[in-house]
């Protein structure tokens, strides 16, 4: 960041007062520009004993398979994010989300939020950051083409989950 957003003038990084960590703080009217994590929100979209995965049509990892994720957006909650990303990316529509599985990455500023979720008569289609999507029973879950540790974990996690019948919030980080 070079210039304050408030008033257009020269920032300069500091540790402010009673701060304690490095903020960009404008010279001119003092505002001090914070810097937060960025939320990613998604499905683990299932219709009946399948999970629906996406192909990346987009960099970062153009051609890998992924669950339907990206960024919360201002004015909706993650719930809703989560419905949206899965609707732009997969074309499916999702019932009965629940809340499953946070990953804090700390080393990219990112927190993920995942949501287990029903395919509405799972129906789906290619959406624009997609080129390919499809419900996947576990033996043809293409794992070595999985493009985020995030998305391998969470598909691990809920399979085994999965036998057990019993489905647990889980948080955790993955350092890189």
């Amino acid at each position: 960041m070079k210039f304050c957003s408030q008033c257009g003038s020269a920032v300069t990084a500091r540790i402010p007062d009673g701060d304690d960590r490095v903020r960009f703080v404008c010279d001119s009217c003092d505002v001090i520009h914070y810097e937060n994590p960025r939320v990613i929100v998604g499905c683990v979209p299932i219709y009946e004993d399948r999970i629906l995965l996406c192909k990346r049509a987009i960099a970062p990892r153009e051609g890998s398979w992924t669950l339907p994720a990206g960024f919360m957006e201002n004015g909706e909650t993650s719930v809703q994010g989560a419905a949206r990303e899965t609707w732009e990316e997969a074309r499916a529509k999702v019932e009965q989300q629940q809340l499953y599985r946070l990953f804090d990455v700390p080393g990219i500023n990112q927190v993920y939020m995942f949501y287990r979720a029903v395919v509405i008569n799972g129906e789906c289609g290619v959406g624009p950051e997609s080129s390919e999507v499809g419900l996947f029973k576990e033996e043809d879950i293409p794992w070595d083409n999985i493009a985020f540790p995030v998305i391998y974990h969470a598909l691990k996690e809920y399979l085994s989950d999965r036998r057990k019948e019993e489905y647990p919030i889980r948080v955790s980080s993955i350092n890189r």
